[in-house]
């Protein structure tokens, strides 16, 4: 999304969505009478329920093609009593009640070419090996679009124009970049390969379909067709996901604008969804075949806008996007790529708007795409959220405590929502005043921040992984509106479960898993913000260990003990006011 050196990037129209979206906090009335919750032994006796299988849903699809069964591990522990206060909040699971299984692949992140070569950075390739995102993007956002991956420094394709159009449609200087670049702020193709390896993930390419719209060759969609087929010959099999270009409906999108002087192929000034289409059959038709001739399987995906865009947006090429596309390409693409940045663009969000958000975008998208490809007489695909983030800024809300809660929830309403793959933006970005999506610093913040510094998100999605179990079983809460649960089951038998306080004031809550046979004990991390920096704490502490510097977490996050208790006399924690609870119980 983010960032070129040439090309001003601005979002349009999608903000006047996302803006509708922002839904105020509903808070339990003074007036409410609070209803003490028994606290209630789960059974570990009598008839219990097996698991369920269920149907992969369409839209997750093949991403659950190697899914794996996870077994817990207990951690280390020590003993912490049990909450003595009433637990006005129950949050009822049932382990019998399957979801869906948990793809790998909504873990995933997004690296970028301006923030060095990170196949040679041994101390983010060890926190991106902790935090197993599984699948890293690249090149990824805007810089895809004028991305030659086999290309020296300096030596553009003869074809390729010297300016191109920025965000305001003025020629500016095209700003390409070259995959063999080795410069050491850049990153190029083979350091990118060397990074997913040292980290144990796989990739997701997104090839440059804008080179299809401004090269002046005779027939510009084949040569870029071609050139996406030769990425695929190079990469040899070890890449299954790829991706036709990045946000082509956008003005800030070299593409949008062309030149038609110089075009010889008779394209329109500004690109549409049926032209991308047209173009998405001719890139594909030359990828498989690329495939074919080196063995290996690949999965392209094609660029979808993920809302209603026929109303309120400024954009016209939004409007008719999805239904040109579809119309052209038909059933061509495997998978359906959506973005979102969640809240509304370069608003100041509250805490309370960014979080809620969390539930209402991820619904409505999927509910979209459903809706859209029904509509236009396609199969529904596998859904790629292969962007996402919020765009709140100018109270540091990016690098914050609630970026991370709101990660947490993110991950939980993918998974209920039968998202297939999804990667954050990104794993580094600049700092900009706090306007940073980076998951970890670069070290340009000026405040003692080293370079590779995690931030509080990278906390809260390993923490998600390493409680969070294969399966999401269903789960509910009452007591409250500001309380969320994502409940989960271990093919070893163990269960674990994500509880997020969005509220500004701590509660107590009792946890009743139905159809599970537990074992004595319940493990447990709390992550919370501190007192800097308003209700956007830069800071995250993990059972009360926090960073030994003005942001980020513990450096001990791996080691740390979890809070424990027994089962007997049932499973009760405190969720401390704006936080996430980490539970795992063990099996009988």
């Amino acid at each position: 999304m983010k960032t070129s050196l040439n090309h001003t990037y601005k979002v349009i129209g999608v903000c006047l969505l996302l803006g509708s979206l922002a839904i105020a906090s509903c808070k339990k009335s003074r007036n409410e009478p609070i209803q003490e919750t028994p606290v209630i032994t789960p059974p570990n006796t009598g008839t219990i329920i097996p698991p369920k299988e269920v149907t992969t849903a369409t839209t997750v699809g093949f991403f659950l093609d190697n899914w794996e069964g996870k077994t817990f591990v207990a951690p280390s522990f020590v003993d912490a009593a049990k909450p003595t206060g009433a637990a006005a909040i129950t949050i009822s699971a049932d382990y019998s009640e399957t979801v869906g299984k948990v793809s790998k692949y909504l873990f995933g992140n997004n690296s970028n070419p301006y923030i060095g070569q990170l196949g040679n950075e041994a101390t983010l390739i060890n926190h991106v090996k902790n935090l197993s995102p599984n699948i890293i993007r690249f090149p990824g956002g805007n810089i895809s679009s004028v991305f030659f991956f086999n290309a020296n420094t300096g030596q553009k394709p003869d074809d390729a124009p010297a300016t191109l159009y920025n965000t305001s449609g003025a020629p500016v200087n095209a700003g390409y970049w070259y995959g063999k670049n080795t410069a050491s702020w850049t990153f190029s193709v083979d350091s990118y390969y060397s990074f997913l390896q040292q980290t144990n993930s796989t990739g997701i390419i997104t090839v440059n379909y804008s080179y299809a719209r401004y090269g002046t060759s005779a027939h510009p969609d084949q040569v870029a067709a071609h050139l996406a087929a030769d990425w695929v010959r190079f990469d040899k099999g070890k890449t299954k996901y790829w991706e036709i270009g990045n946000e082509d409906a956008g003005p800030w999108q070299a593409g949008y604008k062309i030149n038609t002087a110089t075009n010889k192929d008779g394209q329109p000034e500004i690109i549409n969804g049926a032209l991308y289409g047209k173009h998405f059959k001719v890139f594909a038709d030359s990828m498989r075949k690329a495939a074919a001739e080196i063995g290996a399987t690949i999965k392209i995906g094609g660029q979808l806008i993920q809302y209603d865009a026929s109303v309120g947006n400024s954009n016209v090429v939004d409007k008719a996007w999805n239904s040109g596309f579809l119309s052209a390409a038909g059933n061509t693409a495997d998978f359906y790529i959506v973005h979102t940045y969640y809240t509304p663009y370069a608003q100041n969000s509250s805490a309370t708007v960014i979080l809620n958000t969390a539930v209402t975008e991820s619904k409505m998208i999927m509910d979209y795409m459903k809706k859209n490809t029904q509509e236009n007489g396609v199969a529904l695909k596998p859904i790629a959220m292969t962007e996402w983030n919020i765009f709140a800024e100018g109270s540091k809300q990016q690098v914050s405590h609630i970026a991370g809660m709101h990660a947490s929830m993110v991950l939980g309403e993918l998974i209920k929502n039968n998202y297939g793959m999804a990667s954050r933006w990104d794993l580094a970005n600049g700092y900009a005043g706090g306007n940073d999506h980076g998951m970890f610093s670069l070290g340009d913040e000026g405040n003692g921040t080293t370079k590779w510094t995690p931030r509080p998100a990278f906390y809260h999605m390993y923490y998600f992984q390493k409680i969070f179990g294969d399966r999401m079983v269903s789960s509910n809460v009452s007591g409250s509106t500001d309380v969320v649960s994502y409940a989960s089951g271990y093919a070893s038998g163990a269960a674990g479960i994500v509880v997020v306080n969005k509220g500004t004031v701590s509660q107590v809550a009792a946890i009743n898993i139905a159809n599970f046979a537990p074992g004595a004990r319940y493990y447990y991390y709390t992550l919370t913000g501190g007192d800097d920096n308003g209700e956007f704490s830069q800071k995250v502490f993990i059972n009360d260990n926090g960073p030994t510097g003005v942001s980020g977490g513990p450096a001990n996050y791996q080691t740390l003990t979890a809070k424990s208790a027994l089962v007997d006399g049932g499973i009760k924690v405190s969720l401390p006011a704006r936080s996430v609870v980490f539970i795992a119980v063990g099996k009988k």
